[in-house]
């Protein structure tokens, strides 16, 4: 599966993401270099005709492969960022030179220490770059065992201590080499839960930042040090910890796993729809984040993801990366809502405000923007109609917004299946405001019984407890699976998009949300504190089905918290 459209929101890193130096001149070009390196050896009480010819031709090879790997690694920039054909036989060739070139230096390893003076953080650079490679791929395909791959070699970097001898040359840029290492480590652990090893370099990178501003007068200083409070806030997003009995915090992964997705039983019709690709846009002003990516992205991203797999069978899969003829494209939004200036004549798709798309904070008033000049729209506003032209193929839209109703006033123009799944507007004021770790609404559908003890007043559980709760809540996707296959009244576009795994698994979320709000005492206040779709589902059969708020009001029960959610919410409408 596919969803590289997704992953060019992604970012390397905070300050490590500036893209590589100028490109490289060509390899023709470079020869200098290597006879540059003779020359020093001749300086140093050899003479260049005493070098064996073996050797020599040792380090011009490993020059030009140098130069190579550079060239093509710098053209990564130039690719179109969508496609799916051109840019894998670019990236394989790039592959190939940098296999060469790794291979190249551990088997000449002591002629190029003699001859050329290879040094060991030089060799750390050709590992880090391969590990980019790995990673740049995983934002390419979502294939998250290339991840474990850009991991693989980013230890080894670690463990071999490459950079080690860095701090002891007068050079600060190959400081920031090192310090733009530790920051794409960190992104590729985050990416992978490996939260103590996050910690770990957290400490280490804090450290090489303590001392690297010290000893270079430097303005990059503050940059650097909101990267370190970035990652602290990212680790510290999730509302509930997990602990283990010795009081350890337990790691939990919330990509689609073999048990995840509820399956498809006997006499279930839906279509054959499949996930092809997915935008993630995110622009919350406040929320947190980690260079470019929120924490709701971040979650987003993680429901939208497998479990890692063994990399030889996902490279070895038929047509992985051909888009099949019956593909769906997703598109989240969690922005900052934008909110329409007056009273309209008309109630087109433009007329209803969106979401902000560009923040601008002169214009930000809180969480809404108000246009001025009551006679223009908002430019920087996705409207509802700016989505229309999307809407020829299949598309499954899902908007985190305080105006997250505008795209509730959608037409379907052109007969295909469109489902839009919309959060709240606004939340209980009883509940602690907590909108910077994220939006609840993007939290149910990443991590629905974390968000069910958020909501219940619960900040920590033991493991036991939790896996117990996790297996019940299994069960609660079995039966929504069921209420939404059997229902007779439900939209065909429901049924159209639950053939797929992912959107099978979301829609069955949404509905576990929708209900848990509809029956909670607090969220009962407003009608604007429930989520809202397009096309409606019928409630009486699923977000206020009794046979499912019979099993939430057991969940609750489980945790002992029955009373915070309504016994009878049917009587009270």
């Amino acid at each position: 599966m596919v969803r590289g459209a997704a992953r060019q929101r992604l970012p390397r890193t905070g300050p490590a993401s500036r893209a590589p130096g100028p490109a490289e001149k060509p390899c023709r070009k470079r020869k200098p270099r290597t006879e540059f390196a003779l020359k020093e050896i001749m300086s140093s009480g050899g003479a260049e005709d005493d070098i064996p010819q073996a050797e020599r031709k040792t380090v011009t090879d490993f020059c030009y492969l140098l130069d190579k790997s550079k060239q093509l690694f710098n053209g990564l920039r130039d690719l179109p960022q969508y496609g799916q054909k051109q840019w894998q036989s670019y990236f394989g060739r790039t592959f190939d030179v940098y296999t060469k070139l790794w291979k190249f230096q551990q088997q000449h390893r002591q002629v190029l220490d003699n001859r050329y003076g290879l040094k060991r953080w030089q060799i750390g650079e050709i590992a880090s770059k391969i590990g980019q490679l790995y990673y740049h791929y995983y934002l390419r395909t979502s294939e998250t065992s290339y991840l474990n791959e850009a991991f693989s070699f980013y230890s080894a970097i670690r463990q071999r201590s490459y950079y080690s001898q860095v701090n002891k040359e007068d050079r600060p840029e190959l400081v920031v080499k090192k310090l733009r290492y530790y920051a794409r480590f960190i992104v590729v652990c985050l990416l992978l839960n490996k939260m103590d090893v996050v910690k770990d370099l957290v400490k280490e990178l804090s450290d090489e930042i303590e001392d690297y501003t010290h000893r270079f007068n430097t303005e990059d200083q503050v940059e650097w040090n909101l990267v370190l409070q970035e990652v602290a806030a990212f680790i510290e997003a999730d509302p509930v910890m997990v602990l283990n009995d010795d009081n350890t915090i337990v790691i939990t992964s919330n990509r689609l796993s073999e048990t995840g997705a509820p399956l498809l039983e006997q006499g279930m019709i839906v279509g054959q729809l499949a996930l092809a690709d997915a935008l993630i846009i995110g622009n919350c002003n406040n929320q947190v984040k980690f260079s470019e990516l929120t924490i709701d992205m971040f979650r987003m991203l993680q429901a939208l993801e497998r479990e890692p797999m063994n990399l030889a069978s996902q490279m070895n899969k038929p047509g992985m990366q051909e888009l099949p003829a019956n593909s769906v494209l997703l598109i989240y939004l969690s922005a900052t809502g934008v909110f329409p200036s007056g009273r309209s004549d008309s109630e087109g798709p433009y007329d209803f405000g969106g979401v902000l798309t560009n923040s601008n904070r002169d214009i930000i008033n809180g969480d809404a923007i108000h246009k001025r000049n009551q006679s223009y729209k908002e430019m920087h506003c996705l409207h509802p109609g700016d989505l229309y032209p999307f809407t020829r193929k299949p598309l499954f839209i899902i908007v985190d917004s305080s105006n997250s109703v505008a795209y509730k006033n959608f037409t379907n123009l052109f007969g295909q299946p469109l489902v839009c799944l919309l959060s709240p507007t606004a939340y209980p004021k009883a509940l602690q405001d907590q909108s910077q770790r994220g939006s609840l609404f993007t939290l149910f559908l990443n991590n629905p019984l974390m968000a069910f003890l958020f909501v219940s007043g619960l900040s920590s559980m033991r493991r036991g407890l939790w896996e117990k709760c996790q297996d019940y809540l299994r069960k609660i996707n079995r039966d929504i699976a069921q209420l939404l296959t059997h229902s007779r009244s439900i939209d065909q576009s429901f049924l159209q998009f639950f053939g797929d795994e992912f959107l099978r698994l979301l829609l069955t979320r949404f509905i576990f949300c929708s209900a848990t709000m509809r029956m909670h005492k607090i969220f009962r206040q407003e009608t604007r504190n429930y989520p809202e779709s397009y096309p409606q589902l019928p409630r009486d059969e699923t977000v206020e089905n009794p046979h499912l708020q019979k099993h939430i009001l057991e969940l609750a029960s489980i945790l002992d918290v029955r009373n915070v959610f309504l016994e009878n919410t049917l009587d009270d409408y």
